[in-house]
């Protein structure tokens, strides 16, 4: 069995790979809206583009740490382990939610620095009303599900593939376009982009994706029931195996002894044509 990396590669894991996904979301955005003035052909792009660069970095860092890359993931995986599921212990889920941040604060500077922009302008678009914070909710509350449930039903290994499907949907079906990321939001507020989010914004968006893993959390427990493997059908016990039908036991044979046994000739063992052959004196 392969020892679980220690709490700072894991750390460095969610820091790198919230960079990560940074970069791809304000990047993908920054290149979009350079190349076409179209707004829906600049959100086909950016959709696919994070779709596909989540998917490939919960991939590659998954083994690390479980690639968690969202505060929200984080504590949910942390109350997964106070209901005796699997999880991340308090302390853990404090350093992997400030990595998360750290990262997501620095990808989103770096995508400015590569496009050649001034790093740290903070966002000017708003993004406010309760249509919006409800799409909030839904889209995060939507990605928890996904996640608690194909642990649940012991299939994450479909996590990496299915979280990138649902982010790719959720951006279009949901009225906020699906930040679902505490950590990512913040880092979006760094970056006055096509993907930007102003920082006056981010109370109630965070707030909304809260409440959201809060009610993903609710529906993974009533739909799967708690803990690993929860909403799983069990198994019928098997039957039990017939016993063995007894094998009678032989009767006793007596062994005959004939009363006597027939004569085969003298007594000293000499036949009769040995008498012939004797001296006679």
């Amino acid at each position: 069995m392969t020892a679980q990396p220690s709490l700072s590669r894991r750390a460095a894991a969610e820091l790198v790979g919230t960079a990560g996904l940074l970069v791809v979301v304000i990047g993908s955005g920054l290149k979009a809206a350079e190349l076409s003035r179209d707004t829906g052909v600049a959100l086909i792009a950016n959709s696919l583009a994070s779709a596909i660069g989540l998917g490939l970095i919960i991939t590659l860092f998954g083994p690390l740490s479980g690639a968690h890359l969202n505060p929200v993931v984080t504590l949910t995986s942390w109350w997964s382990r106070r209901i005796g599921g699997e999880g991340l212990g308090g302390r853990e889920a404090l350093v992997y939610t400030a990595a998360q941040s750290a990262g997501a604060i620095g990808g989103a500077l770096l995508a400015d620095v590569m496009f050649g922009r001034t790093p740290g302008t903070f966002a000017t678009q708003v993004r406010d009303g309760g249509h919006l914070l409800i799409g909030e909710v839904v889209a995060t509350a939507g990605l928890v599900l996904l996640i608690q449930g194909l642990g649940r039903i012991g299939r994450p290994r479909l996590i990496p593939a299915a979280v990138a499907a649902y982010i790719a949907a959720a951006i279009w079906f949901t009225s906020s376009g699906s930040f679902a990321n505490p950590a990512g939001t913040v880092g979006r507020s760094f970056s006055d982009s096509f993907t930007g989010i102003a920082p006056e914004s981010l109370p109630g968006f965070v707030g909304a994706q809260l409440v959201g893993g809060i009610l993903g959390l609710a529906l993974a427990a009533l739909l799967y029931g708690t803990g690993r493997g929860g909403g799983r059908t069990a198994k019928p016990a098997p039957a039990p195996a017939p016993e063995p039908e007894p094998v009678p036991e032989p009767e006793p044979v007596e062994a005959t002894v004939p009363a006597a046994l027939p004569e085969t000739g003298p007594a000293d063992g000499a036949s009769p044509e040995k008498a012939a052959y004797e001296t006679i004196g």
